[in-house]
């Protein structure tokens, strides 16, 4: 068996414990620095269920008829549907959107026939006793999606496997409609 060398008495380290002085407690609570605010307190159960819980908020008030923005959509639509349009929809928007009172939504079979009933729009507003003139026009080259912008009203043109890959209808299912023939 192995046995230990003994070392001097001189050469022994000493006991840590002996020389330690005993440690002091760690408290909570610390001294505030001036100026410096203390975290705030988390609220007891107690607390909690004494607390009155919001009301919710009473529902908004349908904003004013338009009239004018109304006859235009109904007008558009009824232009639509002279150039064999299909699936024409008037969803009214009032209060769910800021850009439009009223979106029409309408569809056609071909390229060709999308854009031939964006025209027919345009030139039959243009010729009315007071002409009306779109602000925006989008998609007229193309035919898959026309978008026609008259301020309040705004007439959405779709191709049919477009319309159904896009589906306005329902993104704005909440939205009241009235559906054209």
């Amino acid at each position: 068996m192995a046995t230990k060398k003994k070392t001097p008495a001189s050469k022994k380290p000493k006991a840590k414990s002996a020389t330690r002085a005993p440690a002091r407690k760690k408290t909570a609570a610390k001294k505030a620095k001036p100026g410096v605010r203390p975290p705030p307190r988390k609220k007891t159960a107690a607390a909690r269920k004494k607390a009155p819980k919001p009301a919710a908020p009473p529902p908004l008030p349908k904003p004013a008829e338009n009239a004018k923005a109304r006859e235009l959509a109904r007008r558009i639509g009824n232009l639509l549907l002279d150039k064999k349009a299909t699936d024409v929809v008037i969803l009214d928007m009032r209060g769910m959107t800021s850009y439009a009172d009223y979106i029409v939504i309408a569809s056609g079979e071909s390229d060709r026939q999308v854009s031939a009933m964006a025209e027919n729009v345009q030139v039959q507003l243009k010729q009315e006793a007071q002409p009306l003139r779109p602000i925006s026009t989008e998609g007229l080259e193309t035919g898959q999606w026309v978008l026609l912008d008259y301020d309040d009203v705004v007439a959405h043109l779709f191709n049919g496997e477009v319309r159904a890959f896009y589906d306005l209808d329902g993104l704005w299912a909440d939205a009241p409609r009235e559906k054209l023939s």
